[in-house]
């Protein structure tokens, strides 16, 4: 794999492991109710330790390029949370992880670990899909006192209405690989059918109408 990008080789680990399942005949239901010919869940690599190497060591490599300032690493709960401390760990920094909302118990914690109001973060996360749980954690770093100086993340769906929110909070976002990427690396290593990559294309510019 020496001589393909970093995108193409993220993409296609995920393939290899399964991470990224394409099922365009036999979709799967996604929370929001969307259909999707895509399920990806970053977690599986973990169990892989070529591939789990690989992603942080490309994660900490973004990070040195875009974030060089970056004093603490920030995981995304639930499937950042892993992730931040295998990237936290190749730089030497601090490492704390931030839940979608306050415990309704104990210390009411939404942020686990030690963070200094003014201290510079990066925000690590597996998954980019709109944005808007990602974001929130964002949120409640800003509240903190943190300056959030990005976010990293494995994959992207690349989704138009992510652009706009990660814009709108002025985030920069970086991500090892997307689903542009990803649908190519598949159909080179025929993973899926020329019609199947039609179909796959068209859930990627209206995911909430396809499939209905």
């Amino acid at each position: 794999m020496n001589s393909l990008s970093t995108q193409q080789t993220v993409a296609r680990h995920l393939l290899a492991v399964r991470a990224v399942r394409l099922q365009p005949d036999s979709p799967f239901t996604w929370s929001s109710g969307w259909k999707s010919p895509i399920y990806c869940d970053n977690r599986v690599t973990l169990a892989y330790p070529e591939v789990r190497t690989f992603i942080k060591n490309a994660l900490a490599d973004r990070i040195r390029q875009e974030f060089p300032s970056a004093d603490v690493i920030a995981g995304v709960a639930t499937a950042g949370i892993p992730q931040g401390v295998l990237v936290a760990d190749v730089l030497d920094l601090p490492y704390c992880y931030v839940r979608p909302e306050p415990k309704a118990h104990g210390m009411g914690k939404q942020i686990e670990g030690y963070l200094e109001a003014g201290q510079r973060v990066v925000v690590i996360e597996d998954l980019i899909s709109t944005g808007g749980s990602s974001l929130k954690v964002v949120d409640a770093l800003r509240g903190a006192g943190a300056e959030v100086l990005g976010m990293a993340a494995i994959f992207t769906y690349d989704f138009p209405l992510a652009a706009q929110n990660f814009a709108s909070k002025n985030v920069p976002l970086v991500c090892l690989s997307d689903y542009n990427v990803l649908l190519a690396e598949a159909q080179s290593l025929d993973y899926i059918s020329a019609d199947a990559l039609d179909s796959l294309a068209a859930w990627r510019e209206n995911p909430a109408e396809w499939g209905k």
